[in-house]
């Protein structure tokens, strides 16, 4: 967390196990704007508007997407009031293996080795038993690398563009200039094994290079 800590230039607030296989209703880091300047908080991936009734909504909405985040009830609020950058060291993606069953699971990384950066929304819920923050994953079309394998990717910022995404006086227009694919060379891709597809696996070796 130290290295996410200096590369987004924030205080982190609470302590985060390294993890390696991640899924909707996990724990995750989130860069936010504060007053004194950026923190990273712990939020529950699968976003819950403030106004629904049940948490449980939160399993229907780890992700949002560019083209309707503005106007889509469940997202609109926090795209207007709740950006926030979600660190990753890299993200997976399945595709349906050709003539035999199951999906074959790839590895995507920053070419450099620096954190990635997902747009992100976060939204607190005020419930019973008290506040529950939560966040959501932007996605966007497919660049050429991630194409051959699925339609859709994360929304990555670049560098220089996380101080405008976390800015609320950034307009909606430039906001939505941000949530395009990035350049296939900002990214590395390889296979990795089948065991990544259960979430309760954890453990560096699941991002290595898949044998064969």
């Amino acid at each position: 967390m130290e290295t996410v800590a200096v590369q987004f230039e924030a205080e982190a607030r609470s302590g985060f196990p390294p993890r390696y296989n991640l899924a909707p209703g996990a724990a995750v880091p989130v860069v936010a704007a504060a007053a004194a300047g950026r923190v990273i908080l712990p939020h529950r991936w699968g976003l819950v508007p403030s106004w629904s009734k049940d948490p449980s909504t939160g399993a229907r909405m780890a992700n949002a997407r560019a083209e309707t985040v503005a106007d889509k009830p469940s997202f609109r609020a926090a795209f207007r009031r709740g950006r926030c950058i979600i660190p990753a060291d890299a993200f997976y993606e399945w595709r349906a293996r050709a003539g035999g069953p199951g999906k074959q699971p790839f590895c995507f990384r920053a070419a450099d080795g620096s954190i990635l950066a997902f747009a992100g929304l976060r939204e607190r819920w005020e419930g019973p038993d008290g506040a529950l923050d939560t966040c959501a994953i932007i996605t966007t079309a497919a660049n050429t690398l991630m194409a051959p394998i699925h339609d859709r990717m994360p929304a990555l910022l670049a560098p220089a563009d996380c101080a405008a995404w976390l800015d609320p006086a950034t307009g909606p227009e430039a906001l939505q200039a941000l949530l395009r694919p990035c350049a296939a060379a900002f990214l590395t891709v390889h296979a990795v094994g089948p065991r990544v597809g259960n979430a309760r696996n954890d453990g560096p070796e699941l991002m290595e290079p898949a044998d064969g």
